[in-house]
């Protein structure tokens, strides 16, 4: 407990600094973190919560921590895990190390015992990102609150499912059950209520939430659910057919074997080196897919993540339910615009090669016929061009992000989770760069990240936003924080407007721009178009099927 810690005053002698210093006892042993006086809050960088296992055994579940007798110092944030390079999530200042499964714990100068605890999953497609990217200290400038972030294993490493002893699969959400139950084991040590956890995402970090909610391994293990821009029935969320994929990615890879046999699948991936295992870009899947992520596991005899598809743990309401704050942004599908110029003229000419990777067709005609059908749901007669920019936006805003959310929501509430508080944030900075082609802005994705975590997109400093920006930002971690500390997004005394729980049709929901509006059903149209589309050809993720023992192949 606090009580237990250690206040003094240490020289930093290779900077010249004096900083105070506490040494708390965690169950690994002392550990020691340093206060940053400019947010009167004390930092403890890369504290190993579990050991990623390496050699053959590096797509198993993590291992215990290290312990250690004498003080850790709790000053490395530059660690990383190995992954895809990405103008997106620059590492120049970070070092890639398999041992990279570390947290970062954010505490506030009180001496108040039992404090809330938010708990980042970093972003990122499953395939890159680190949990000391996006930061969120001016949170506890908001209300008293223990934050936590870190990294878990990515790509491959992290997601490769074969189903399989030695690859059964979800390494990278085994990472973050084992930081939840360390969260859980030693938090009140920092100061922290063990029993007021809120998991928050952004991105692949808010299907990771919004999956953590659906998976036995984590009952009894956080309370509150804040998923920003990610969906746990996402096409990339969970991968439909794992072992393909494996194939798929293992021949960009140089995998010249029998794609046939799962073992020499297996061998290859144990044995590929590093840099060969990271060196796809997998960003520009066309099915609005990354490869690797999630997967149903097949039983072999060890604790399983996620032992049924999302879509029937959420039919049979056997979900965490629990208090969510759940949206997305405006404009989601500006996470295509970079690839708009490269794809509207193949997307003219095969539409089909763009629908999401969860749906089945029993014949190509049949998937061009839907294609044909959902291309002129959103362009019209018009081509996809720079006429048509906001319908490609709308287009990549569903099948990505929006849609998803929507139909989760819909089959929560159905089961009878009654406390999701839905919203949709439009509010945009003048300074934002225009739209191509356009003079409009627009709402990117992860917005309303970014509208919470310090700085804003790209990090600029609190002191370089505009008056609109910091006035928008006072808001959301308001909003955020009251969730965080009460369950509910808008307290009954606020001057903000009353928030109720949104219904199973997507209403009510907050707009969130320069001042909040209650509104009614979100994006109703495009959801009851998708509906029938889903209704009809949605793929239901599953397990990898049973090996073929070799001795059959070899016959």
């Amino acid at each position: 407990m606090l009580k237990c810690a250690i206040f003094v005053a240490l020289t930093l002698v290779a900077i010249g600094e004096s900083k105070e210093v506490k040494q708390l006892n965690i169950a690994q042993g002392p550990v020691r973190g340093y206060k940053d006086a400019a947010d009167d809050v004390f930092v403890f960088y890369g504290i190993p919560y579990a050991t990623a296992p390496t050699g053959t055994n590096k797509y198993k579940a993590p291992l215990p921590p290290p312990t250690w007798s004498e003080p850790f110092e709790a000053v490395n944030r530059n660690i990383i895990c190995p992954q895809m390079e990405s103008p997106f999530m620059p590492n120049s200042n970070s070092t890639e190390s398999e041992d990279c499964l570390i947290t970062n714990i954010y505490v506030p100068d009180t001496k108040t015992n039992d404090l809330p605890v938010l708990v980042y999953v970093h972003g990122g497609a499953y395939h890159m990102g680190n949990g000391d990217f996006a930061i969120a200290k001016n949170l506890i400038k908001e209300k008293e609150m223990i934050i936590v972030n870190f990294n878990y294993r990515l790509g491959p490493q992290g997601f490769l499912c074969l189903g399989t002893p030695d690859v059964p699969g979800n390494a990278g959400m085994k990472d973050q059950v084992a930081l939840l139950r360390w969260v859980k084991k030693n938090i009140a040590t920092f100061g922290g209520n063990p029993n007021d956890v809120t998991i928050i995402g952004y991105s692949a970090g808010s299907s990771s939430v919004d999956l953590l909610m659906l998976s036995p391994m984590t009952k009894g293990l956080f309370n509150k659910v804040i998923p920003e821009s990610g969906a746990n029935m996402a096409a990339f969320s969970v991968q439909v057919n794992p072992v393909e994929n494996a194939k798929a990615y293992a021949k960009l890879i140089s995998f010249s074997g029998n794609e046939d046999d799962v073992y020499a699948l297996e061998e290859f991936y144990k044995t590929v080196p590093k840099d060969f295992l990271h060196s796809v870009d997998i960003l520009q899947n066309k099915d609005s897919t990354f490869f690797f992520s999630p997967c149903v596991e097949r039983d072999v005899g060890e604790e399983m993540f996620l032992d049924d598809s999302p879509f029937n743990i959420l039919k049979n309401g056997r979900q965490h339910k629990l208090p969510m704050l759940y949206g997305f942004a405006e404009m989601e599908g500006l996470f295509r615009i970079p690839l708009f110029d490269m794809w509207k003229d193949s997307m003219n000419e095969k539409f089909s090669d763009y629908l999401p990777g969860d749906l089945h067709f029993e014949s190509e005609s049949e998937k061009e016929e839907v294609a044909e059908r959902i291309k002129r749901f959103y362009f019209g007669n018009k081509p996809v061009g720079e006429e048509t920019i906001f319908r490609y936006i709308d287009y990549f805003t569903d099948v990505i992000f929006a849609y998803a959310t929507l139909r989760s929501v819909r089959l929560q509430v159905e089961s009878g989770n009654n406390n999701i508080y839905l919203y949709q944030y439009d509010f945009v900075d003048d300074s934002t760069p225009p739209i191509p082609y356009t003079e409009v802005r627009g709402a990117n994705h992860c917005a309303q990240t970014f509208g919470v975590v310090d700085g804003a997109w790209p990090n600029l400093s609190e002191d370089k936003l505009s008056k609109s920006t910091k006035k928008m930002k006072q808001m959301m971690r308001q909003i955020w924080a009251t969730f965080i500390t009460t369950g509910k997004p808008v307290p009954e005394d606020s001057d903000l407007p009353q928030w109720p729980p949104t219904k199973a049709n997507g209403g009510p929901h907050m707009c969130i721009d320069k001042s909040l509006k209650l509104r009614g059903p979100l994006l109703q149209q495009r959801v009851l178009f998708w509906d029938d589309i889903y209704d009809k050809y949605y793929d239901i993720p599953k397990p990898p099927p049973t090996p073929t023992p070799r001795a059959k192949l070899e016959l």
